[in-house]
């Protein structure tokens, strides 16, 4: 594929291995397991295209509290490393990485089947989640602008007739303390029923303020899901759901470039205030014909308030500070039946989009401010077909055809509108030669929605939706009678009019422009593997080359180098043992390669490539489990440096150690 680096190549040699899983001591085959991250329920092993599957209880039970746990075990999927802020966690998926300043990602998170589509409010609290799927390669048949790369899905539990309850505490390192539970039931038997999951959170800081004498970054996090389900005839089901989520933060893991690490000496207030919440109506009712009918409403609301110095000095000399609002209201409707053996999916997606963006950057020159709104609206119609050829060969076709329109609007000045329309097309031709096992082959376009830039000079204020093309081909299976389940995948992605962050004259300036092409090529793998005797493996790899084929800034030409943010290999090991009288233990090890911060890929200016290991042990016992656990055993320092204009140094978090005790009804 290409050359790895002496520190790539043994991160590698590290890397041929798994993690923990939820199956039984002497379970004697891997459980099936159903997707419906293509809209429609299929069996993992059926679908043509590179997905990874995260059961809610195995979630749980490594105790993965955000997309953050969820990344370090997926093969070409990983959180950028550019704000360091909790709420934010812009994806990184097969080298392709989400500006956050642009307003739009690489990946659509979708829970429920509401979306996000922006890097602001790219993160889920796992509260009450049945299963999250991660669906590499680009999605804009299905989902549209800003799933260019992939699609995260998250599947939330859904309340039925029996019972259930589980009550999760934390406490640990840096006065750590979490409360999270989950629980729901029938109000009217097999009509009606209630579900209810919370978290309260929060967590000492580790940056000390010479200054103040405080820490600078405690954590706080208070979040909420609540669900309504009806199911008024065996056709019918509806769901109302409510979710929030709400930090009360400290400032960023931020401290200067060259400084003494993990301190600041900072008489500016940093914090960040940050909430998302969301309100669904999802109805599903099946017509006598066969079809099903499905629509969603929904309301997304993200507010990303924070100050944050960023000189870290007594003095306020430097700090920015933005205060937006997010809204996007959408509409889907789903049709699908089938057609004498094939399937078929036929949908009309509408939104509308409401955005209030007001930002501050204090220099030493000048205290700058700039307001704006920017609205849009989209609408599509979309289709996607199943449709068997011959003995073992099927197609799967798809397309999309979206409009997007955007205005834009400073502070007492004249609206700017773009639109543009696209089609999305994918095609996959598989090759089923066992009910378990495929090969496939299969190409699709992806775009990123176009914009504008707040805070730019007039001659950048606006840029040019971004599109790829992608080709993969993959296996996918079950070996020894179900006890092992593998899948790989090689891809190649052509990136047209790139996104490129590039820095402006005025001293934290930052803006898009279309100033690049770019290739992706890379390679996928994992396993998950019943060893026997209580042995339990699960492996994932990931190598990604991305790199600018065009790409002039100036008088400099960037052409070869490293699109910011994306590593070249991460991979994911782990192992875990359960004895026969209730103990367990397992050992993981998540890394990933280096990864620049710049365009011009300044060699000071990055994060190191590096290795993490967790460890846990515990004990279970009737409704009970008590587990003892330390993250970062080794406590390794993994600090992305020169962020942005080589200024700011975001910090890893240090080792931490904690008890974790679970109830389970």
């Amino acid at each position: 594929m290409h050359r790895l680096s002496r520190c790539d190549a043994g991160l590698l040699a590290l890397l041929m291995g798994a993690s923990q899983s939820v199956w039984s001591q002497d379970a004697v085959e891997l459980p099936a397991v159903t997707v419906t991250v293509n809209k429609q329920s299929q069996a993992l092993e059926r679908v043509p295209a590179s997905i990874t599957v995260f059961d809610g209880d195995e979630l749980e039970m490594v105790g993965a509290r955000g997309l953050s746990d969820v990344t370090a075990m997926t093969p070409g999927f990983a959180a950028q490393p550019i704000l360091g802020q909790s709420g934010v966690q812009p994806p990184v998926v097969r080298g392709l990485t989400a500006n956050v300043i642009s307003f739009s990602s690489s990946a659509v998170l979708a829970v429920d089947g509401v979306a996000t589509l922006r890097g602001q409010g790219f993160d889920d609290g796992l509260l009450g989640v049945e299963r999250v799927e991660i669906l590499r390669g680009p999605q804009s048949t299905l989902y549209g602008r800003n799933a260019e790369a992939g699609v995260i899905n998250i599947v939330t539990r859904k309340p039925g007739n029996d019972p259930y309850a589980l009550v999760s505490l934390d406490l640990g390192s840096r006065d750590k303390q979490a409360l999270r539970f989950d629980a729901s039931r029938a109000l009217v038997q097999d009509t009606l029923y209630l579900g209810v999951a919370g978290e309260f959170a929060r967590q000492d800081g580790f940056i000390d303020n010479t200054y103040t004498g405080k820490t600078e970054d405690d954590r706080e996090r208070h979040s909420g899901r609540l669900v309504l389900r009806w199911t008024p005839d065996a056709r019918t089901d509806i769901a109302l759901r409510l979710a929030q989520r709400e930090y009360d933060d400290g400032g960023s893991n931020w401290g200067p470039t060259g400084g003494p690490r993990e301190t600041v000496r900072s008489g500016t207030e940093s914090w960040n205030r940050t909430k998302s919440r969301t309100a669904s109506l999802d109805v599903s009712h099946e017509l006598a014909s066969g079809l099903r009918l499905r629509s969603i409403t929904a309301n997304n609301e993200h507010f990303d308030r924070i100050l944050q110095d960023y000189d870290f000095q007594p003095a306020d000399r430097m700090h920015l500070g933005r205060d937006h609002r997010f809204q996007t209201l959408s509409q889907e409707f789903r049709l699908e039946g089938k057609l004498g053996a094939s399937t078929w999916l036929a949908g009309l997606y509408l939104d509308r989009d409401d955005n209030e963006l007001n930002f501050e950057n204090k220099t030493p020159l000048a205290l700058t401010r700039a307001a704006s709104t920017q609205k849009g609206s989209s609408g599509a119609l979309f289709t996607h077909w199943a449709i068997p050829l011959a003995e073992h060969w099927s197609l799967e076709a798809g397309a999309r055809i979206e409009r997007d329109e955007f205005r834009f609007r400073l502070a007492e000045g004249n609206e700017q509108t773009r639109d543009w329309t696209r089609l999305s097309p994918k095609l996959a031709v598989q090759y089923q030669w066992q009910p378990q096992t495929q090969i496939y082959a299969s190409v699709a376009d992806g775009f990123r929605a176009g914009g504008f830039n707040t805070f730019a000079p007039e001659t950048y204020r606006s840029y040019e939706p971004e599109k790829l093309r992608a080709y993969e081909l993959g296996i996918k299976g079950t070996l020894l009678n179900r006890r092992l389940r593998y899948s790989a995948a090689v891809y190649r992605m052509d990136i047209d009019d790139m996104q490129v962050q590039q820095m402006g004259p005025v001293l934290g300036q930052i803006f898009i422009t279309n100033a690049a092409t770019a290739r992706s090529t890379g390679a996928e793998a994992e396993l998950r593997w019943l060893l026997g005797a209580g042995w339990q493996l699960q492996a994932a790899l990931g190598l990604n080359r991305t790199r600018f084929r065009e790409f002039k800034d100036g008088a400099n030409d960037y052409a070869g180098n490293r699109n910011p943010f994306a590593p070249d290999i991460n991979g994911h090991l782990g192992l875990r043992y359960d004895a026969p009288g209730g103990w367990y233990a397992q050992a993981q090890v998540a890394g990933y390669g280096k990864v620049y911060v710049d365009a011009a890929n300044t060699a000071a200016y990055r994060r190191p490539g590096y290795g993490v290991v967790n460890l846990a042990a515990g004990y279970a016992w009737g409704h009970t489990e008590l587990t003892a656990y330390v993250n970062n055993a080794a406590d390794k320092q993994y600090d992305t440096v020169g962020f942005p204009s080589g200024t700011i140094t975001i910090y890893s978090p240090p080792r931490e150690f904690g008890l974790r005790l679970n109830w389970r009804l």
